[in-house]
């Protein structure tokens, strides 16, 4: 039997995936550690809230403008820029001193991961075929949620062996072996690759030369992506309060010691992965089978918020270790079920803008990144008790589910900016 070929195509969603973990990893690898990091640097719940969410401050600026940088000067050199930035970041993570230095470093990875995403967006609009464009964001997305899934056991392992600090020392070496890599192999067009076919080219959308120096029309992606933007801020509070307290919850608790909660925070995680691959797979097969773009983004988004909001709600009400775990894995897999399709809406209305249009709708979850860590240790420490947050979590997943109905991908910005002929090839033959 002859083996299936490797395609330039599928090695670069490959080395996307990469990406999306190693990002993901140097992301939350400071909610493993984050017990020991609060004992030695002394920081409250509120202090600790604070340092997860001074990633979130550059984070959310670079949505709106690493689009553009990506779209400006490639993808090849944007996102070596940007994991070389991350792999500083790391290393000075394990060299804080307090809660200033761990601020401070926190804002550089945010930095550096800000312009990565709508980036890689705006690589996966060139390098994969229309009709796939759920299922290329829905896997790289559940690379981030593995990432989020082998984090704790790989942090503790390497705590265990060493020491926090040395974790990220470590860590932040596996961002130079992939930059090195993806400057190596990636070509900002597809046409420039030396390993590409003509039958790759053909399934690939059509770019024509010297489009990425057209200007952006920056008001109307704004208006046009609006909507979306505050889908993900709700999808997004729920999400950082998943990467950042998780650990912490299982700890404070139910007083479990660092290792037992790392082993039930993967367990959590793993649910996001399985989310985020059904999500854009779900997606795709609706717009194959009904060529109903609306449907095939919206009905999977409602379905997520709806079912993260109802498996929540047995974490506030049965203090039980088995119950919270089962649940909280099952609400995060439902978040997961959103991503794919959220991220496929800016590249259906703009194609040619996918990058910058990713970064406007991705502000809302860096947005709430802000907030939600900083909220959540604050009524923690005011209430004494985790209901609180959650309930607030509840109410805006409702909020989201809500806010789909505004979501209109089957529009495209317009004819002049190239949208409406790659919708057009997205349609089921």
């Amino acid at each position: 039997m002859r083996t299936p070929r490797l395609t330039a195509p599928d090695t670069v969603l490959l080395l996307l995936c990469a990406m999306y973990l190693i990002l993901y990893v140097d992301r939350v690898n400071i909610s493993t550690a984050a017990p020991l990091i609060q004992s030695d640097l002394k920081l409250s719940n509120t202090e600790l809230g604070l340092a997860f969410s001074a990633f979130a401050y550059p984070y959310a600026a670079f949505q709106l403008i690493g689009g553009w940088f990506g779209y400006r000067f490639g993808a090849r050199r944007t996102l070596c820029v940007s994991i070389l930035i991350v792999c500083l970041a790391t290393a000075l993570t394990g060299a804080v001193g307090g809660l200033f230095s761990l601020f401070c470093a926190r804002v550089a990875l945010g930095f550096g991961e800000g312009a990565a995403l709508p980036t890689a967006t705006h690589a996966i609009s060139s390098w994969t075929p229309v009709a796939r464009w759920g299922f290329a964001q829905g896997i790289t997305h559940s690379f981030a949620r593995l990432g989020n899934f082998v984090t704790p056991g790989i942090v503790a392992i390497l705590i265990g062996l060493a020491s926090w600090r040395a974790s990220f020392f470590i860590l932040a070496g596996a961002s130079l072996i992939w930059m090195t890599i993806w400057f190596w192999y990636f070509r900002d067009s597809p046409g420039e690759h030396p390993s590409i076919t003509a039958a790759d080219l053909s399934r690939l959308p059509r770019r024509e030369r010297g489009e990425d120096q057209h200007a952006l029309p920056w008001l109307a992606l704004a208006r046009r992506i609006w909507p979306a933007t505050a889908v993900n801020f709700c999808y997004g509070w729920t999400l950082w309060l998943f990467l950042s307290w998780i650990p912490s919850f299982f700890v404070q608790n139910y007083h479990l010691a660092l290792a037992s909660s790392a082993l039930y925070a993967s367990g959590v995680f793993f649910g996001g992965v399985v989310g985020d691959t059904t999500g854009g797979i779900a997606s795709d097969m609706i717009l194959r089978r009904t060529g109903n773009r609306v449907l095939a983004r919206r009905s999977v988004i409602i379905c997520g918020f709806l079912g993260a909001g109802i498996f929540l709600v047995p974490v506030i009400l049965v203090h039980d270790l088995l119950v919270s775990a089962a649940c909280l894995s099952l609400a995060f897999f439902f978040a997961e079920l959103i991503v794919a399709p959220i991220w496929a809406v800016p590249m259906d209305i703009a194609p040619r803008y996918a990058g910058s249009a990713s970064g406007m709708m991705n502000f809302g979850s860096a947005s709430a990144g802000i907030v939600s860590p900083v909220f959540f240790g604050f009524m923690v420490d005011f209430t004494g008790t985790w209901t609180v947050p959650f309930v607030a979590s509840i109410l805006l997943l409702l909020l989201g589910a809500a806010l789909a109905f505004c979501l209109r991908p089957d529009q495209p910005l317009a004819d002049r900016d190239g949208a409406a002929p790659a919708l057009a090839a997205a349609r089921p033959i």
